[in-house]
């Protein structure tokens, strides 16, 4: 099977691209840039932004991992289905299941993607543990750590556990027409997880509550507006249903997903 990976050199792309390949599939892994990737894999240069640059990547090609980036996601699914692609998993958001009119551009894609013909599995992973690393630079200088609403707990998900469901859901039948809610075992508060933090150093790290207008500030240097308004009412109010636990990720892996305490440790040298 040879499997397209959008955003192969990222967060979840790139360990997705790793598990493939250590599973001996076939890998063409797309991004605007250069990527780090494993021996084998190939590198095909594209933008989900510009659908006729992925021609190249598609042709040929059984299945395909979709991020939401992009305006146009029919006709990226129609050169995918082109090339000879047959199954797609996309990934999208939690909130385009319980906030969809903050979440419009996964939403577009998620209707798209059902809309398609394809064979086709949706991804809606909450919150990333890998979005502490926000606090990385702080933690390094000074052991501090800020964030909003510091003891609202939601149950965030670890990147390398949407990976492995990815994995699964590409390489293996009984996922078509499924959505996945994607969380991790138990609810964290940012106090909790900067704490979580600490232990992983060994040493205490200091935690200031941000007000959301801070925040807010914060989030704008990277994020557009409505994903940052999305983001900020899940973190602050969040619904009964984004508080739940999935799951989802035992189903599918046939184990319990990562605590943030698991991904801390891992990930300690971030932070060192």
């Amino acid at each position: 099977m040879t499997i397209v990976v959008t955003g192969g050199g990222g967060n979840v792309g790139g360990e997705l691209v790793r598990l493939l390949a250590a599973a001996g599939e076939k890998v063409v892994a797309v991004s605007r840039g250069p990527a780090r990737l494993p021996d084998g894999v190939r590198h095909s240069p594209a933008d989900l932004g510009e659908p006729a640059s992925l021609k190249a990547a598609f042709d040929g090609a059984d299945a395909l991992f979709l991020l939401v980036a992009g305006q146009e996601p029919r006709a990226v699914l129609e050169a995918a289905e082109a090339g000879g692609i047959r199954r797609v998993v996309l990934l999208s958001s939690q909130g385009a299941g319980t906030r969809p009119g903050l979440y419009a551009h996964p939403v577009a894609f998620e209707e798209a993607v059902r809309a398609s013909g394809l064979e086709w599995t949706i991804l809606r992973p909450g919150g990333f543990h890998s979005n502490a690393l926000a606090w990385a630079g702080t933690v390094r200088a000074d052991r501090t750590a800020a964030a909003p609403f510091a003891d609202v707990a939601l149950p965030g998900i670890d990147p390398a556990d949407i990976a492995e469901v990815a994995a699964a859901t590409l390489r293996e039948d009984g996922h078509a027409g499924r959505t996945y809610e994607l969380t991790g075992p138990e609810p964290a508060s940012p106090r909790q997880r900067a704490a979580a933090i600490g232990a992983a150093l060994g040493a205490e790290v200091r935690f200031t509550e941000q007000t959301r207008e801070e925040a807010r500030a914060d989030m704008l240097r990277f994020m557009p507006e409505p994903a940052v308004e999305g983001a900020l009412a899940i973190l602050g109010t969040p619904s009964a249903a984004e508080l739940r636990v999935s799951p989802d990720v035992e189903r599918v892996l046939g184990r319990a997903p990562r605590t943030f305490a698991d991904w801390a440790a891992r990930n300690v040298a971030m932070f060192r």
